[in-house]
């Protein structure tokens, strides 16, 4: 190779190194890590199904997959471009484990990981090893979480402004439910149990992240405990349900919903007799849990009127649709809302 030649090569190679730097940078995730990501984001991995939701409020054009696939009942409330993406299920997946190569054959820019207290990090940093994604850890565990981790995300991906009306309206729900359930006497509050599973015989102790808005809405959980893992669902015997005599019960299974007003065996339960069972709505995420994220600022809000019908104020009607409105850019009408419920 001539003198001049080498000359332009080493240009040419100064030159890209130049644009790469300029082109990377260097950020503090919500775990302290230090990560190089693209000065660009355009295309991002949520791992966990907590962080599909936020994806999908703060930037589904920047989606490449989600974590669970959508049902038809689902579908209005999904952009056209996220029901042609790939399921491609996460470190916390719904059923369905990460598949590193499929995740690298998407090209991600970068790779969304769910900190909570279950979280290992180190597993999920080794999960993405052999992909080399840059991974970026988003701390949501309680639904006070949320407004930090939406303004990270918004500051990563350049959706600041977007993402700020959408954290202030959870920390005002978290102040309003606050400021009404302190002046409800614990004595007061209903007895609630929340039943999972198609036989209502699964539940999630008071503590846990899956029922964190039966609490924010002032319900009692009747079942006491620490949780055990992230995953949840404890089975208990019908006996227990029976000894706790809940006045009220939450389900987000619609078999159980269906069928447990019928059924002699739950007849000695008092929210059965008095008929306040009621059905979590599901679409485009579960307001309360599966996966828990920020649908509990909605949810734990229609659970207080739940609770107290006379007291607490919430428009069904109105109140969805401008929830809706500003996280998922939709506008059910009446009746797609009714649906919810049913």
């Amino acid at each position: 190779m001539s003198h001049a030649n080498a000359r332009k090569l080493l240009l040419l190679l100064a030159a890209c190194l130049v644009q790469t730097a300029v082109q990377a940078r260097e950020i503090v995730d919500m775990i302290g890590r230090k990560v190089e990501v693209p000065e660009r984001i355009e295309r991002v991995f949520g791992s966990a199904p907590p962080l599909n939701v936020m994806l999908h409020a703060v930037a589904p054009d920047k989606m490449v997959a989600l974590s669970f696939a959508v049902t038809d009942d689902g579908k209005p409330y999904f952009p056209p471009r996220l029901l042609g993406l790939p399921v491609g299920g996460g470190i916390f997946g719904m059923g369905q484990q990460m598949n590193a190569e499929a995740v690298l054959g998407m090209q991600p820019d970068i790779a969304l990981a769910w900190q909570s207290p279950f979280t290992d990090a180190a597993r999920v940093e080794s999960a993405f090893a052999k992909t080399g994604v840059p991974v970026i850890f988003i701390k949501l565990d309680e639904l006070a979480d949320w407004p930090a981790g939406l303004r990270f995300l918004g500051r990563l991906l350049g959706r600041e402004k977007a993402v700020e009306a959408q954290a202030a309206y959870i920390e005002n729900s978290l102040r309003k439910l606050r400021k009404f359930v302190a002046a409800v006497p614990e004595r007061r509050r209903p007895r609630v149990y929340y039943a999972e599973g198609p036989d209502g015989l699964a539940t999630d102790c008071h503590r846990s992240f899956h029922t964190e808005a039966i609490e924010l809405a002032g319900g009692y959980n009747v079942y006491r405990c620490e949780p055990k893992s992230h995953t949840g669902m404890e089975r208990i015997s019908l006996e227990q349900v029976i000894a706790f005599d809940p006045e009220v019960i939450v389900t987000h299974e619609r078999q159980f919903f269906a069928s447990v007003r019928n059924d002699p065996r739950w007849q000695a339960i008092r929210a059965v007799r008095q008929g306040r069972i009621h059905l979590v709505p599901k679409w485009p995420h579960n307001w309360m849990d599966r996966p828990p994220s920020l649908m509990r600022a909605l949810g734990a809000q229609w659970l207080a009127s739940v609770f107290y019908p006379t007291s607490y104020r919430f428009d069904r009607h109105a109140d969805t649709r401008a929830f809706y409105q500003l996280f998922f850019k939709v506008a059910p009408d009446d009746a797609q809302i009714d649906r919810l419920f049913e």
